[in-house]
């Protein structure tokens, strides 16, 4: 096989003992080229992951509280693993400079990122392989926007030159030469960026979980396992928060054509998810997986002759714009609209909105129903099999649930449902039983 890039999450590079794992996975892999690493995440229930401390000393010293004993705890930890480890990278003088950098004033990225520096120094040792700073090879404008052809030649040139190598995730550097952070879990979009410009043949994520699940196990008993995904399937399970993977990462990788491989750090023996570019063709699977999430507001706007009246839906669109809400979905009928909003982002204001569409619309009548989930059955093999949609209704009936709102969209790849939030477990498992019975 060509170059694999392997990256691994917090949790698969907690402590020794789990990069004992990481070792011998790479051993057993000789295609594995570049590693990507996340800072330590939690040891057990209880602990604190690395980032987290960081960004609490951050906080303690914006608000002039001593910070040294959270500090501490970091430094202690990376003192213990390189002990641990059996190497020496004098990694007490990079905690020492980064104290000094942290009293001297240094920027929230540059402190978040530190988690993930150290922890690439101590692996690449530990593994013999080389480290190379993320801040050389990804790079962003001024502004905060990844320069994709800086990065790929940056990355091509250093990884060249630098053979096998662990890179730290999670951030780069800007034109100024300040250090530059992704979104949490940012590590996941390093690995696809160096994925793409390395042309790796597969990009392994590997963490606590063996791939994707077609169904919340906490609320369906031992779902399934999803074998294989497409980058479609997986946004819109994504987009109801379904997420093993950060969602930025599937973009660099879809782009090549790469293939996202989930895999499990403790149970390696297991094949995980694989992530393509299309759907398993001699997959007869028709349901990929079912996701939903709760907290939704519907307001329903009725109006007589709706359909011929020009610029309605402009006009609703803009009235949610004006109040910085945005539509996550807008169902409607001849005389009827439906628009569905996060509850979090109305804020207090939905009397506000209430008036803003009544003044501008004028409709017939208004409804406002409160504590809604939304739920997605997502596959790519629903379009063509005929009677998807009065399987999935039959099963939500057969349960006595109450459908308040259907939306599919224009691919036929899912169809979304909204329920009262008390039904929500109770409507996930019953289409889930429906399509595996």
């Amino acid at each position: 096989m060509g170059i694999k890039v392997a990256k691994f999450g917090g949790s698969s590079v907690a402590d020794a003992l789990q990069i004992g794992k990481i070792k011998r996975i790479i051993e057993n892999d000789s295609d594995i080229k570049y590693v990507v690493v996340s800072a330590p995440g939690k040891r057990f229930k209880d602990d604190s992951k690395i980032t987290d401390l960081l960004y609490l000393c951050k906080t303690h010293i914006d608000h002039k509280i001593p910070y040294e004993q959270i500090f501490q705890v970091i430094h202690d930890r990376f003192i213990s693993m390189e002990v641990d480890l059996g190497v020496n990278v004098n990694i007490a003088d990079d905690l020492k400079e980064i104290k000094n950098e942290i009293e001297n004033g240094a920027s929230a990225d540059y402190i978040a990122s530190r988690g993930e520096y150290l922890n690439a120094k101590l692996i690449a040792a530990y593994l013999g392989f080389a480290f190379v700073d993320a801040k050389n090879i990804i790079r962003f404008s001024d502004r905060g926007k990844i320069l994709e052809d800086v990065t790929n030649d940056s990355i091509n040139r250093v990884l060249t030159e630098s053979g096998p190598a662990v890179i730290p995730g999670f951030y780069g550097e800007k034109l100024d030469g300040t250090i530059k952070t992704f979104s949490r879990g940012g590590s996941d979009i390093t690995g696809a960026i160096i994925s793409r410009a390395v042309g790796a043949e597969v990009y392994e994520n590997w963490t606590d979980v063996s791939g994707f699940l077609m169904a919340d196990p906490r609320i369906v008993d031992n779902p399934k396992p999803i074998e294989s995904i497409s980058y479609m399937e997986l946004r819109e399970l994504s987009y109801m928060g379904a997420s093993v993977l950060h969602e930025d990462s599937i973009y660099p990788a879809k782009v090549a054509d790469i293939p996202i491989n989930i895999r499990n750090t403790n149970r390696p023996e297991d094949p995980g998810t694989m992530i393509t570019a299309k759907p398993n063709a001699a997959s007869n699977q028709v349901v990929s997986g079912i996701a939903g999430k709760k907290g939704f507001i519907v307001i329903g706007v009725y109006k007589s002759h709706m359909a011929g009246e020009k610029g309605f839906i402009r006009k609703l669109s803009g009235i949610m714009e004006d109040n910085d809400i945005t539509i996550e979905h807008l169902p409607t009928g001849i005389d009827t609209m439906s628009v569905v909003i996060d509850n979090r982002m109305v804020n207090g204001r939905l009397d506000e909105i209430v008036e803003d569409i009544q003044r501008q619309l004028k409709p017939d009548t208004l409804e406002v129903v409160h504590d809604i989930a939304l739920i997605a059955t997502v596959g790519a093999g629903m379009a063509a099999r005929k009677g998807t949609s009065a399987t999935l209704f039959s099963a939500l009936a057969k349960a006595g649930i109450n459908v308040r709102m259907i939306d599919q969209g224009s691919s036929e790849m899912n169809i979304i449902v909204g329920v009262d939030e008390k039904d929500f477990d109770k409507a996930i498992k019953a289409i889930y039983n429906a399509f595996e019975a």
